[in-house]
């Protein structure tokens, strides 16, 4: 090589090397951005809450703050590639794996199943309440879900009031997804309440006591606060259907209770027996207008399957099993009731 040539090579050289870190740099970083950076290898949450109607700058907030990117520009720029960039992003709740890259979490936000949250109802005695428990778990708050218990058009479309709505909730566990709305609540309960009455022969039970589904449910929750204890709720269930039958009003004291919202009170007293609601069943014939709380899958069936018997009065036994006396007739029942008072004035109550 003439000493020329050899002097153009040793100029050239830098700029030969210059353009190499410069293409290794661009080649490097859609790599590193696609495969080498994306979510930490540990996480201290595993799920990412995704709002309906979120924009592209929201869920990137929300995925910096949770912890999920290792790189932010490299997200970005990857969520552009992909078209992952919308103006509305896709809501719900995703489970988000340690060591995924970006790509592998771009592609879950946009087109993976969703990670359902766990509903638990027990046995919340007013709709506010079911509110505010299904708020813990849902996208929608208590607010929007108290308007929707309320709301008389969308009531009427699903063939319910907002007196008797309570009976289409059936205290369970259930599986939902975290961005249900309030409307979208209510129809996941009425699909479940309509798994529950198509088991079990209960419509034709129901039919045979000469009871609707709603009338079940409300006198299921009589029998719900008259007692904790399952083994005999059928047989306080058979009590009241004896009333029932013979136009004896329930006098239930669970009702006025509810009537008064006197939830607090250790003690049933002439205040809450007269006091003029048609929830209250010492005042009024027959059943409430509706639930007095929710009832129990056990107090349901305990009145689809009542114990036969000729029972009309019970009260508490002097003791602590918090269990119940039965008796036939109002005599027998004045010697159950005054044994127990003797009872709670021995214990100084």
């Amino acid at each position: 090589m003439s000493p020329q040539k050899s002097s153009r090579w040793k100029h050239l050289l830098p700029i030969l090397f210059l353009l190499l870190l410069v293409g290794g740099y661009f080649a490097w970083q859609p790599l590193k951005a696609i495969y080498f950076s994306g979510v930490p290898e540990h996480l201290e949450e595993r799920y990412v809450c995704i709002p309906t109607g979120s924009s592209f700058e929201e869920v990137v907030f929300l995925l910096k703050k949770g912890g999920f990117v290792t790189d932010e520009s490299d997200f970005r720029w990857l969520a552009e590639q992909m078209n992952y960039k919308k103006d509305k992003m896709r809501a719900g709740r995703f489970e988000v794996k340690p060591g995924w890259s970006n790509r592998d979490l771009i592609q879950h936000l946009r087109n993976g199943a969703q990670s359902p949250v766990r509903l638990i109802l027990n046995n919340e005695r007013l709709p506010e309440e079911v509110a505010g428990v299904a708020a813990r778990f849902i996208e929608a708050d208590s607010l929007s879900l108290i308007n929707t218990f309320r709301d008389r058009i969308f009531l009427n479309e699903i063939g319910y009031t907002a007196e008797n709505l309570l009976t289409a909730f059936i205290p369970n566990t259930y599986e939902i997804y975290w961005n249900t709305d309030a409307k979208g609540f209510v129809k996941r309960m009425l699909k479940e309440h309509e798994t529950f009455w198509s088991k079990n022969n209960r419509r034709a039970k129901a039919q045979a006591l000469g009871l609707s589904e709603s009338e079940v449910y409300i006198l299921a929750s009589i029998v719900e606060r008259e007692t904790n204890a399952n083994s005999e709720k059928p047989t306080i269930a058979g009590v009241y259907l004896n009333r029932l039958r013979i136009g004896m009003k329930l006098q239930a004291d669970p009702t006025s209770v509810f009537a008064t919202r006197d939830f607090a009170t250790r003690r049933v007293t002439e205040y809450h027996t007269t006091y003029d609601s048609p929830y209250n069943t010492y005042m009024y014939k027959g059943l409430p207008p509706g639930p007095i709380s929710m009832a129990s899958i056990p107090s349901l069936d305990a009145v689809l399957n009542p114990t036969q018997h000729k029972y009309l009065y019970f009260c508490a036994k002097p003791d602590e099993s918090g269990t119940h006396a039965f008796a036939e007739t109002f005599a027998a029942h004045k010697v159950n009731a005054e044994r127990f008072q003797a009872y709670v004035r021995k214990k100084g109550r």
